[in-house]
C-alpha cells in the first residue's frame, strides 16, 4: 500500500452488507482500501463514540489492495481507531457507505453513515457518505458505478474545501439522470413509534416513523433530485454555528 491512493472505508449497516462489499469493489481500481466496519449493524449510531466498555477489532481478510475489519465500536469508533491503530500512512480520503436506506435531509442528523464521514472530515481528511434511496438488501447498485467512482476520483485528485464533506444519496431507479449538486430538504419525522405488545413492560415502542418533505416543489433539495433520478450530492460542513443568527443575539453580551 505505497503507490496507490488510500481509502478508509467503513459504514453503519456492518463489515458483512451488501452495500459495503460493493462499494469495496468500486474503489479498488482506484486505491488501496483499509476496511474496518462495526461487526453488526449500527443504523442510527450518528456520531456516538463508545465510552463504557472496551472496544476491540479483528482482522477479516486481506487480499490485494485491501484489507478489511470488524470492529465491536461504533461508526465513530472504527475511525478513530483505524486512523489510529491501522492505517499504514494519513488515508487520503474517508468514504462511509453504501447505507441501505437514504440519509438525505435531515436524516443526516441521525446517520451512522454519516457519523463516520463527519469524524474523517474533523480529522482533515477529505470525506463522502454514499447511502442509497432504498432498503432492499438487493438494490441494484451498477448503474450508479460511473456516478461514485467520478465523484471518488474527483476528490481524490482535488479535495473538499476545509471542513467540508459529502453527503452522497443513490435514487431509487435503474437508470441515473445524473448528479445534482443541492442542499438538504426542510423535513421532519412523525409518527416516530410503534406499540410493541410485551408481557414484562405494557410501555414497550420500537422505532419507526413517517417522513415528511416541507418543500417537495423546491427543486434545489436532495430529495426532488433523488425523487426526479438524480443522484443526489450535499455539501455538509462541521462548523454548527448560527453565524446568520450571532449579530441578532449580540444584546446577550449585555446580560
Amino acid at each position: 500500500m505505497e503507490n496507490k491512493p488510500l481509502i478508509l472505508l467503513t459504514n453503519d449497516d456492518g463489515f458483512e452488507a451488501k452495500g459495503i462489499n460493493v462499494l469495496l469493489e468500486m474503489l479498488l481500481p482506484l486505491a488501496d482500501v483499509v476496511m474496518m466496519a462495526p461487526d453488526s449493524g449500527r443504523s442510527g449510531a450518528a456520531c456516538s463514540i463508545t465510552s463504557s466498555v472496551p472496544v476491540s477489532f479483528y482482522q477479516v481478510r486481506e487480499v490485494e489492495g485491501c484489507v478489511v475489519y470488524k470492529c465491536t465500536g461504533s461508526p465513530v469508533d472504527c475511525v478513530k481507531l483505524a486512523l489510529e491503530q491501522v492505517v499504514p500512512r494519513r488515508p487520503d480520503m474517508v468514504v462511509s457507505g453504501i447505507n441501505h436506506g437514504d440519509n438525505a435531509s435531515v436524516s443526516v442528523v441521525y446517520s451512522g453513515t454519516m457519523g463516520a464521514v463527519l469524524e474523517g472530515c474533523m480529522k482533515g481528511i477529505p470525506s463522502v457518505g454514499f447511502s442509497a434511496y432504498s432498503i432492499r438488501q438487493d438494490f441494484d447498485f451498477t448503474p450508479f458505478i460511473p456516478c461514485i467512482r467520478g465523484i471518488v476520483k474527483r476528490v481524490l485528485d482535488e479535495g473538499l474545501p476545509n471542513g467540508v464533506c459529502l453527503n452522497v444519496n443513490i435514487p431509487d431507479t435503474t437508470v441515473a439522470q445524473g448528479v445534482k449538486v443541492c442542499r438538504m430538504a426542510n423535513g421532519n419525522w412523525s409518527a416516530e413509534w410503534v406499540c410493541a405488545a410485551s408481557p414484562k413492560c405494557k410501555n414497550t415502542y420500537w422505532l419507526t416513523g413517517e417522513f415528511t418533505n416541507m418543500e417537495p416543489d423546491s427543486e434545489n433539495t436532495d430529495f426532488w433530485a433523488l425523487d426526479h433520478g438524480f443522484v443526489s450530492v450535499v455539501p455538509t460542513h462541521v462548523d454548527l454555528t448560527a453565524h446568520w443568527a450571532m449579530e441578532e443575539l449580540k444584546d446577550l453580551e449585555q446580560l
